[in-house]
């Protein structure tokens, strides 16, 4: 026998033969992304499951049954915010599902994408805002969900009373 051959048979017999590396198979997230069309034109969103995924849920269940098509930015504060998601335009109002709070590390900069609620955590409904400025103020005190992907721009001509044409998933 072999030098070689002994020591295979005694690797073998031990259990120690290297064996070849699996390949991790990571599942494709599929509708990560969506776009808001206004009358300026189409925001792309991208959201962050891994951040805010309970919350990224029940936007994805919301755009599904076109929840957002026809609702106004009912508030729009140059600068500030661009915010949406009440059905009766008001901003007291919203699809009837109150959401644990999801507060991470994600920064308010422009175009952060974060839940509107009232001064209880555990508030936010169907309520987004889309961040217009850097507002430190607001970090790890509401849910940041998704970020604008592409159409800045147009999220900056967003106009108090401008309506959500439609809300899609990509």
């Amino acid at each position: 026998m072999t030098p070689f051959l002994i020591l295979f048979l005694t690797a073998s017999c031990m259990g120690q033969i290297p064996k070849a590396p699996t390949k991790t198979i990571i599942p494709k997230v599929s509708n990560q992304l969506a776009r808001l069309k206004t009358a300026h034109g189409d925001i792309m969103i991208k959201f962050l499951p891994n951040k805010a995924p309970n919350t990224v849920k029940r936007i994805k269940e919301l755009i599904k049954k076109n929840f957002y098509k026809g609702i106004v930015f009912h508030r729009v504060i140059k600068g500030f915010v661009a915010q949406g998601g009440d059905p009766t335009g008001t901003g007291t109002s919203g699809s009837g599902k109150k959401l644990k709070a999801e507060f991470n590390d994600e920064k308010h900069v422009p175009g952060s994408i974060a839940m509107a609620r009232s001064s209880s955590p555990d508030s936010a409904d169907s309520q987004f805002y889309i961040s217009l400025g850097t507002h430190p103020h607001l970090d790890n005190k509401y849910t940041v969900f998704a970020k604008v992907q592409k159409g800045m721009d147009v999220a900056y001509k967003i106009k108090q009373g401008d309506k959500i044409i439609s809300f899609t998933l990509e």
